[in-house]
């Protein structure tokens, strides 16, 4: 797993943080991990420093300045990672949600399989969703489902957050021009991918439910997922839609 960098935002992951940069760091001695923080107020930032003379040039934090929101560390973090030519970049959750030891099959599929996306799926068999309450997995599974009908994109899980890019195709992206800063940006991710033409495969993982911390799912971020998918692919209609 050589070149190979995994993102994590962060806000106020005391209660995970140190549980998630062991599993990551010891699954192999060549993962590098960066931690994009926004201010978190209840000191996870100061959990990582603690943590980079243990794990010395494979750890990183970048804090940034007040709550920006998931997409933007996300951006942050790619253009970090393609400044210093790592060719696997990950996407993944703090809250343990998205399970260390599915790393190497993610990492598989790209390196070795030829993807340029590999998507860690609760939906591409089945529904593969732990300590979730019905109601949730119900607004998940039908809000990919929604995107799949409004984008026509042939993936399962089309809000998922667990994947890996290659850095070939992230740099197709012009990074500068992601809208949506909630969950509806892994949407956006991966219709610009499927824009790009770029090889997608999607391999099923259990997502299991944070069992320390608190979510971060609110209303505003379901209401900019609806709405912009719409928006989104009616610029793509007519030629509009930057990628």
């Amino acid at each position: 797993m050589k070149n190979t960098l995994i993102i994590i935002p962060t806000f106020n992951e005391l209660e995970n943080i140190q549980l998630m940069l062991d599993a990551v760091l010891n699954q192999n001695q060549h993962l590098h991990l960066l931690i994009v923080d926004d201010s978190s107020p209840d000191g996870t930032a100061q959990v990582v420093k603690n943590n980079l003379k243990q794990y010395p040039d494979r750890l990183f934090i970048e804090e940034r300045e007040g709550k920006q929101g998931l997409g933007t560390a996300y951006i942050h973090g790619f253009k970090w990672a393609l400044n210093r030519d790592y060719e696997y970049i990950f996407e993944m959750d703090a809250d343990f949600s998205h399970d260390p030891n599915d790393l190497p099959y993610l990492y598989d599929v790209c390196a070795r399989k030829g993807a340029d996306l590999a998507i860690g799926s609760r939906y591409v068999k089945g529904v593969n969703v732990v300590n979730w309450p019905m109601s949730r997995v119900l607004l998940s599974y039908f809000a990919s489902k929604y995107v799949r009908l409004i984008t026509r994109i042939n993936i399962h899980d089309t809000t998922a957050g667990f994947v890996c890019y290659r850095a070939s195709l992230l740099r197709k992206f012009n990074l500068d021009k992601v809208k949506f800063v909630g969950y509806a940006f892994q949407i956006e991710m991966k219709f610009k991918a499927f824009l790009l033409n770029a090889k997608i495969i999607e391999l099923p993982v259990i997502f299991t439910d944070r069992s320390r911390g608190q979510s971060k799912m609110s209303s505003s971020i379901i209401n900019e997922a609806v709405m912009g998918v719409m928006i989104m692919k009616m610029k793509s209609l007519i030629g509009k839609l930057e990628i």
